[in-house]
């Protein structure tokens, strides 16, 4: 038996205009730049506002060929006056710029039906909606630099290994055995697939039936190729490898003895075990360990022509110090110029001027209408994004002062996500999708900004330190340790203590591994 209710539900939903604005927030400014490249792809009537300096440079060539030279200097002076006036008022007209609001779904011209007999063009044939766009003070001028750093084009290692096993002498069969090993070395340079499983990649993809004998002779050719240490199989071959190519003295042949007959020992160091077992004078031992230090155990990341591409980090925002005096702006990436298609403003007032109105100039008009709802959403929702990205690193600024006064990480005070929504009246959620991905250029480097966000560690004098302090100030006691004794995680504990730190061992042991650092045992030195 069929049943009807009436339920009352409430529930909240994001409009396509907050779901655009909410995605813009979270990309960093690397990938801004692509996003607003694939919006203009889509929608012509988005376009980027370029200033015509050719119009410029006509008018000075005018004026320069004036006779008088005193009339010259008299319109000189007239347009000092006149960029004056037009500055003033332009920021007079940026500070009136109210808050961006972004429309309901309900409520969004694109979601209605097309309205083909009663069209409102008083929005788009208006001069001031389809001006350029641009926030004043949001990053460097035009004269900066605004291009991308150029990635390094010297070459992968993978084609370095090609051109080395060209020059090789070896036979066709031989060279396709070869370009299968390098096509099997990983981002580090290492060959961890068994060579029985390399055969059978040559049967299948190459139709070569090869054996693991070849294919070993084979790898000891691309191993004898640069960098040293290429295409190991394990760690202990990779610095054996490149110990065949150092002079054979003694300190590198009692390397060689370490990593063939005492390498669990070595990884562990075990050094008394070592040098019991190799019957080592503790010198010998101390100058075949700094040898084997000096090896590379990753060959495939070591030079200009490493298979890891170079990446660069660019940041959101620039802040400067003029004595005392922080200057905030964002990056020139951030902040786009971007302006509605005059041309399509130019359709309203022909169809406006038309005196007979077909149906299919209607349709037409209705289509263009959508693309410049669109293309002003988009450019509310960049300078949406620009407004919130400024005000949550103002707060941050503003709360971590102290640092960007002196770059000293023992400045930076315990913060949370919820401090600085609360400053600036938004929700956790925001800031987080601010913090994310997100970096700032200051006088010390630059810092991503999930790097000034910590937890509070209690003090005796009853207020909190951040726990980027305590990294320091632990990182500063292992650093100044004796090697041959380091210091255990209850001694850490307890000098933190004595300097006022309530802290406990297991969360010494928790700071020490995300600093990378290991364990005592492993930091113990000859």
């Amino acid at each position: 038996m069929q049943r009807l209710d009436l339920k009352q539900l409430l529930s909240q939903k994001l409009s396509p205009q907050q779901i655009q604005f909410i995605k813009l927030l979270q990309i960093p400014t690397a990938e801004l730049e692509t996003r607003i490249k694939e919006e203009m792809e889509v929608n012509p009537a988005l376009e980027e506002d370029e200033p015509d300096e050719p119009e410029e440079m006509e008018r000075d060539d005018d004026d320069s060929d004036s006779d008088d030279p005193d009339a010259s200097l008299d319109n000189d002076e007239n347009t000092l006056d006149e960029d004056f006036e037009d500055r003033n008022s332009s920021q007079e007209t940026a500070d009136e710029i109210p808050e961006p609001e972004i429309q309901s779904k309900d409520d969004s011209p694109a979601d209605e039906a097309p309205d083909n007999t009663d069209l409102d063009l008083s929005d788009y044939l208006n001069d001031d909606e389809i001006a350029g766009y641009k926030m004043q003070g949001d990053g460097p001028g035009e004269e900066e630099e605004r291009d991308m750093p150029l990635a390094d084009t010297s070459g992968s290692l993978t084609d370095s290994l090609l051109d080395q096993l060209h020059f090789a002498d070896l036979d066709e069969r031989q060279e396709a055995i070869g370009q299968q090993l390098i096509g099997s070395i990983d981002g580090d340079g290492y060959i961890r697939r068994d060579l029985s499983a390399i055969a059978n990649d040559l049967a299948f993809s190459q139709n070569l039936e090869v054996t693991v004998p070849e294919i070993e002779a084979v790898l000891r050719v691309i191993q004898g190729f640069d960098p040293p240490g290429i295409a190991a199989r394990d760690l202990p071959e990779c610095l054996l490898l490149q110990l065949e190519r150092r002079h054979q003295d003694e300190a590198t042949v009692n390397a060689e003895r370490i990593l063939t007959e005492t390498f669990e020992e070595f990884t562990k160091k075990h050094y008394p075990r070592i040098q019991q077992k190799l019957d080592l004078e503790e010198e010998e031992l101390k100058e075949a360990i700094n040898v084997i230090l000096k090896l590379n155990p990753k060959p495939g990341g070591s030079g200009p022509s490493g298979l890891g591409k170079t990446q660069y980090l660019m940041p959101d925002f620039i802040l400067t110090n003029d004595n005392g005096v922080f200057n905030l702006t964002l990056n020139a990436r951030n902040a786009p110029e971007l302006r509605v298609s005059p041309a399509y403003t130019e359709m309203f007032r022909t169809y406006d001027k038309a005196a007979k109105k077909d149906q299919k100039m209607k349709e037409a008009v209705t289509f263009v209408k959508q693309k410049l709802d669109s293309a002003k959403w988009f450019i509310d929702a960049i300078r949406q994004r620009q407004n919130t990205l400024l005000r949550t690193m103002n707060a941050i600024v503003e709360l971590q002062r102290d640092f960007f006064a002196e770059g000293d990480e023992g400045k930076l005070k315990p913060m949370i996500l919820k401090d600085i929504a609360q400053r600036i009246g938004m929700d956790i959620s925001t800031v987080s999708r601010v913090a994310n991905s997100k970096s700032i250029q200051t006088e010390f480097g630059i810092y991503p900004l999930k790097y000034f966000f910590s937890e509070g560690i209690a003090t005796d004098s009853g207020e909190d330190a951040s726990s980027r302090e305590v990294k320091s100030i632990l990182k500063d006691l292992i650093g100044k340790e004796n090697k041959e004794r380091p210091l255990s995680d209850d001694k850490l504990e307890k000098m933190l203590n004595a300097r006022g730190y309530n802290i406990a061992r297991r969360t010494v042991a928790k700071y020490r591994e995300q600093l990378n650092i290991p364990v005592a045992r492993l930091r113990k030195e000859l």
